[in-house]
Formats: structure tokens, C-alpha cells, sequence
């Protein structure tokens, strides 16, 4: 799996397809570039260059143990770096839970980057009681009970994938990852601001597709419909849960890889306005004796 250094971490990454539209696919909170996999193969088969990210802190990336390594601000920061590794002036983003947000920062710090973004299951303001109770006891699990989370996770990596299915081969990536630096990421996540604020999401101008779905308080469907609501150029689109894209494709990857076209349509060349000069009549020339 090929590596770039950043901030003195090396990050992994894996490359599908080619040519000069690339699309960026960022995963979930302590899950793995392999999340995406399967999205990845499908938008390259439709002319993308793909490229999935592990971030700081999960997959085959570096996983430091102190929580001030862990920001949503740097993980945008990430994303930048990957783009200049590659040589790559732009890309459209999709991302996802904890992608999903670190899109929205790097349109927030560095839109001319940005083609377009692909926003799943963005977690803002409505999203705080649900993040509270379900990841709280996560938390504690990874920072009191190491002792025994960690033996559970060697056993966990020890599995081989070659023939585990799709969503189990999730649960066995998400469970094997060491606690340490699991808490630490869940520490530095939560002490830090988790989005661009109300006020800068107003602002970001790049076109958005949000993918939202109900029944989910940690990735509300309020947050989906309040984000699309906030960018000037964002378009809501409801799945019928998380699971949709992941077992039942289709539906959506069409309207995904009609908002990736559009992305990569040409620009229409802004032009000054034109400042027309009075009307003159015709010039009288003079009278000579």
C-alpha cells in the first residue's frame, strides 16, 4: 500500500482507476479506507481516478497515542497533503460520518481544491445528544478496559479477510484496532470543534450532494437537511439507512455519479461586463473657405 509523510506521519492510500478527474473517498470514525472499497472500484469503472485515505489514526496510517494529534481540522489538513503528494490541483470529496466533515473543513480552508463534495451523513450541531450516548461508552471501554479490549482486537487482527464478507470484514477492522489510540482519537475529537461553524458552512460556495437517512441520532437527518440548507449550492439526498450504499448501491450511486459528471463539466469562463460608450453621431468636419 503505498505511503505519504505528513507532520512527520506516514499516511496510507491505495489508487483505482485513472485520469484526470480524481475523487477522494474519506471513511467513518475508526474505520478503514477498506470501507469504501467496493464505491471506490464502481466510480473508477465509471472514469475516475479514485483514491481512499486511511487518516491519521486508523487503517495501515500511523496511530499516535496522545490526543492533541487528533483534530478535524487536521485531518483536512490530511486531505490537502494527499492532493499535494499526488500533484493533484483538485478533487471532488466524498466522505463520510468523520470523512464527511473533514471534507467540509478542507472546502473551508482550501476551496480551490475542492470540485465538488459528496457529504454522507455530516455530524453538526443536532448530532451532540447522540454522539453522547453512543460513543461514551466507547470511550471508556477503550481508556478504562484495556486490559481487556486490547487481547479482543490481537484476536480480532488476527483473522484472516480473504473470505470474510463485505460488512463482517467491517466489524473485524473496527474491532482489531489497538484502544489506546482509539480513545485518544474519540479524546481529541471531542474536546475539539467537530465542523466548520454555522457561519463559514454559510460560505462554502463548492457544489454538495448531502446523503442523509433517519432513525440514525448520531448521524440525524437534521443535520443532512440543515446542511444542505446552509450551502449556497447543495442538494439533499435521502437514503433509507446507512446500509443502503453499502448492500443496495444502485439507487444512489446513479444520482453519484450524475453529481461527479457535473463536477467535472466544463466551467463556463466568467466574463466582465462590457461597458458600452455613448452614441455618437457622425463627425461634421469643418468648413474651409
Amino acid at each position: 500500500m503505498p505511503t505519504f509523510t505528513h507532520e512527520d506521519h506516514t499516511l496510507a492510500y491505495t489508487e483505482y482507476g485513472e485520469g484526470p478527474r480524481t475523487v477522494v473517498l474519506l471513511h467513518g470514525l475508526l474505520f478503514a479506507q477498506t470501507m469504501h472499497e467496493p464505491l471506490a472500484r464502481r466510480l473508477a469503472k465509471q472514469g475516475n481516478h479514485v483514491i481512499t485515505l486511511d487518516l491519521l489514526g486508523h487503517g495501515q496510517s500511523d496511530r499516535p497515542t496522545e490526543m492533541w494529534e487528533y483534530s478535524m481540522v487536521g485531518f483536512g489538513a490530511q486531505i490537502v497533503a494527499l492532493l499535494d503528494h499526488l500533484d493533484v490541483d483538485e478533487a471532488v470529496l466524498f466522505g463520510t460520518s468523520l470523512g464527511a466533515n473533514s471534507s467540509l473543513e478542507v472546502a473551508a480552508a482550501a476551496p480551490e481544491r475542492v470540485r465538488g463534495l459528496v457529504v454522507e451523513m455530516p455530524v453538526l450541531d443536532n448530532a451532540l445528544l447522540g454522539c453522547a450516548i453512543g460513543f461514551t461508552p466507547a470511550l471508556i471501554a477503550f481508556t478504562f478496559g484495556a486490559p481487556i479490549t486490547r487481547p479482543l482486537s490481537r484476536l480480532a487482527a488476527a483473522v484472516p479477510r480473504r473470505f470474510v464478507p463485505f460488512l463482517p470484514r467491517l466489524g473485524l477492522d473496527l474491532v482489531s484496532q489497538d484502544p489506546k489510540p482509539s480513545a485518544s482519537i474519540m479524546q481529541g475529537l471531542f474536546f475539539g470543534r467537530t465542523a466548520p461553524p454555522r457561519t463559514v458552512r454559510r460560505t462554502l460556495e463548492t457544489p454538495a450532494l448531502v446523503i442523509g437517512h433517519h432513525r440514525d441520532p448520531i448521524h440525524p437527518f437534521s443535520d443532512a437537511g440543515m446542511l444542505a440548507e446552509e450551502m449556497p449550492n447543495a442538494t439533499l439526498m435521502e437514503a433509507d439507512s446507512i446500509l443502503e450504499l453499502r448492500t443496495r448501491p444502485d439507487r444512489l450511486m446513479e444520482e453519484i455519479g450524475t453529481f461527479v459528471d457535473a463536477c467535472w463539466a466544463p466551467r463556463k469562463a466568467k466574463t466582465r461586463p462590457r461597458t458600452r460608450r455613448p452614441a455618437t453621431g457622425p463627425t461634421k468636419r469643418p468648413v474651409t473657405a
